[in-house]
């Protein structure tokens, strides 16, 4: 049976269309069986209806809390079947209901080395750090906001003229080549969370996740 991911956003989707380019060049056994997203106007609804995937919204202001809103997004999801729920500039944070219901099956992109830099503002917070490489994080969700389990890192050094917007940049191409990989291991039955950690064709990955090549 085909993997089957959910993706949600809450922008432009930009890692949506990578993830839908990769299927369609045939370099992700899988297919988006549901774009879900709190924010209607959401430019990646618009992509994932271009691509003929079902693309739902659901406003969060009208829940009176964020487990109501979490419990809806859930049913919606389950309706459609993923195996592997894709956050993919998803900019709510999740309740614990929701991180126990698909532990194991929830990864989410980070714009930095985590742990480095957790939460907002990463590219700002590096330079200011003065840190000479930057990059991306793939990581299961649990309950830790940008805490859980390393799957895998794309890093690259940071230029002496790099600014915010640069390092978006750099990073955002990063991630483009970072998730397909990532999910492709999922659809391939390759990738699991185990409570030891983060295991990859059986193998206990190191704390710092896979290390792409952003060379190639």
């Amino acid at each position: 049976m085909t993997h089957r991911l959910a993706v949600l956003i809450s922008g432009t989707g930009s890692n949506l269309q990578a993830i839908l380019d990769a299927i369609d060049a045939g370099e992700l056994p899988a297919r988006v069986s549901l774009v879900l997203s709190n924010k209607a106007g959401a430019a990646g609804l618009a992509r994932a209806e271009r691509a003929g995937v079902p693309a739902q919204a659901i406003d969060h202001r009208g829940f009176p809390d964020r487990a109501s809103f979490d419990q809806a997004m859930i049913e919606r999801i389950d309706a459609h079947g993923a195996d592997t729920v894709v956050l993919a500039g998803f900019m709510r944070i999740l309740s614990p209901g929701f991180v126990r219901h698909y532990q194991g099956r929830l990864i989410n992109i980070h714009p930095s080395l985590l742990p480095k830099y957790p939460g907002l503002n990463t590219h700002a917070r590096a330079l200011e750090a003065g840190d000479h490489e930057h990059g991306c994080s793939l990581h299961f969700v649990t309950d830790e906001l940008d805490g859980g389990p390393l799957i895998a890192q794309a890093r690259f050094p940071v230029a002496a003229n790099d600014t915010a917007e640069t390092l978006s940049e750099k990073v955002q191409a990063q991630e483009h080549r970072l998730y397909p990989q990532v999910l492709r291991w999922r659809a391939q039955q390759r990738l699991q969370m185990t409570d030891q950690g983060v295991e990859l064709d059986g193998e206990r990955l190191p704390p710092q996740g896979f290390q792409m090549d952003t060379h190639g």
